[in-house]
């Protein structure tokens, strides 16, 4: 198991993990820790970590959990409830926290971001299901494309890089340039920038690289998707929108203040009293 150092000690009670890496996680461990609830914070990279506030209440944990990890760190770190606030295409730790949640007894929550809703007017977006659905209807062929994918997606599309001109648009870490390097991309069809961008900056990529399709996800207005969708249509970009996987989730809520709500109900029933915890459920968004 990968681990960094914890930006900060909290003390020894139960604690919430809140599954992070998003903007929305960042608000929510602000509110957890201005409200004193002790919570421990996972990203993947250490450039995630300046995302959240130093503070006694507050741990943030460095690494990437695995099936065979998930367990021992609900009991290393005392985890009293889950708040899930990972990426909406974060499978992989969704689907570890929900199954080591329900095997421990925990009470689960995930926050889902908002959908964007689709513009009927225009023909510029498509929404696809899969990225295997681009390849197979040959939507690059000939294309000027701008990948904003994230780095894991990049080697799906080396067998395409001599059908279209390929762009990508990465995170600014080692890995992500390695990865990107290994796909085949150049140098020169590559720049790392740590989302969210403004207006001016996204359109002026796309404009310079004269890009005539991008790639994305359907990650909703804090992953700049409604910026994308206006951005297609100014300027004649053909966007192709994946949708975004289909988990089944225990509990869900799109609403900020009900995921505190979980998560102060959840600290007063620890520990291992689910009367409180499931008492809040009533304040959640079901869908």
């Amino acid at each position: 198991m990968e681990v960094g150092a914890p930006t900060h000690a909290t003390a020894d009670e139960g604690k919430i993990w809140l599954i992070g890496g998003t903007q929305e996680s960042a608000e929510l461990a602000r509110a957890l820790a201005d409200r004193q609830m002790a919570c421990i914070v996972t990203v993947t990279t250490e450039s995630a970590r300046m995302l959240y506030p130093v503070h006694p209440c507050l741990t943030v944990w460095v690494g990437r959990l695995t099936a065979l990890t998930f367990d021992d760190f609900l009991h290393q770190h005392r985890v009293v409830g889950v708040l899930d606030a990972s990426h909406p295409f974060a499978q992989e730790i969704s689907a570890g926290a929900i199954a080591a949640a329900q095997r421990q007894a925990i009470p689960y929550l995930r926050y889902e971001r908002p959908h964007t809703p689709p513009d009927s007017s225009s023909t510029a977006v498509v929404t696809l299901p899969d990225l295997d659905t681009v390849f197979e209807q040959g939507w690059l062929v000939n294309q000027r494309v701008l990948l904003i994918l994230g780095y894991r997606w990049l080697p799906k599309f080396t067998p395409w890089q001599s059908q279209a001109v390929l762009y990508a648009r990465i995170l600014p870490s080692a890995i992500a340039l390695e990865t990107a390097l290994q796909a085949g991309f150049t140098p020169q069809r590559l720049i790392a920038l740590r989302p969210p961008l403004s207006a001016a900056l996204e359109a002026a990529l796309w404009q310079q690289w004269r890009i005539t399709t991008v790639i994305a996800k359907a990650s909703g207005k804090a992953g700049g998707e409604p910026l994308k969708r206006r951005l297609a249509r100014t300027l004649g970009v053909r966007l192709l929108l994946l949708q975004r996987p289909s988990i089944d989730y225990p509990r869900t809520t799109t609403q900020l203040s009900a995921a505190v709500e979980f998560c102060r109900q959840v600290c007063a029933g620890a520990p291992g009293d689910r009367t409180a915890a499931d008492s809040c459920y009533p304040y959640v968004s079901l869908t």
